[in-house]
């Protein structure tokens, strides 16, 4: 299988009041195309600054990221953002969608920017997948936490992305909601044949991957493939 994503000796540090905090240190790994990838560690592990890198929303001190055969260190912030457009999902903890909005506007937004002409038709598809049929044209303020995080999902899906990074996605969810909002999410993966990579505190959501790699204290403690592969 082809490597989505090679990561190579990653350092991040940021300023901090006695000095430099070193976040992330020699960092290396990679991620095969269509491979559900955990990422795991107690909280300040570095696991969300790791992200960031992965998906070139920041840029590491040193080290390189290939990110869909491109070398992201190397691109305009343009660029990077072109790239994202493209062949990048997101799903946050906290939903990020935009309140004047409505679930279907919301869901649309990732193919407007691709110039897709039919946005409003698929966004209606991807939320019918989701449950959401009847709430096309609710608000945010209007929806429940899953069902706000169900609308992530179906924004996330929208420009079939390559990679989708989902960042504790349950974090704001009942156990309940959230184990069904995780069953969505690799639902949708596997008809999709995306590769996923979450970033989680909870293990026995990272032991549904078919890998985890563990960070503690900015370096990987573990990496090491599951039962599920």
């Amino acid at each position: 299988m082809a490597k989505i994503l090679n990561v190579s000796k990653l350092k991040k540090s940021y300023s901090s009041g006695s000095g430099s905090l070193t976040v992330l240190d020699d960092i290396s790994f990679s991620v095969e195309e269509g491979e559900t990838f955990s990422i795991v560690g107690p909280s300040g592990s570095g696991k969300t600054t790791l992200l960031g890198l992965a998906a070139g929303l920041d840029r590491p001190d040193s080290g390189t990221i290939e990110l869909c055969g491109v070398e992201i260190n190397t691109l305009n912030e343009d660029e990077r953002a072109l790239l994202r457009n493209r062949k990048i999902g997101f799903i946050f903890q906290d939903f990020q969608l935009l309140p004047t909005l409505t679930a279907q506007e919301n869901v649309a937004v990732p193919l407007e920017l691709q110039g897709a002409k039919n946005a409003a038709e698929k966004a209606a598809t991807l939320l019918e997948k989701v449950g959401l049929a009847n709430r096309f044209h609710h608000y945010p303020s209007q929806l429940s936490g899953g069902e706000q995080q169900r609308v992530a999902l179906a924004r996330a899906f929208s420009n079939t992305p390559a990679i989708l990074f989902a960042d504790e996605p349950t974090g704001e969810l009942d156990e309940a909601t959230g184990q069904k909002i995780i069953q969505l999410l690799f639902d949708l993966n596997k008809e999709a044949g995306t590769t996923l990579i979450i970033i989680t505190h909870d293990m026995e959501l990272a032991r549904k991957t078919q890998r985890i790699l563990r960070l503690k204290g900015g370096k990987i403690s573990l990496d090491q493939e599951t039962l599920t592969k």
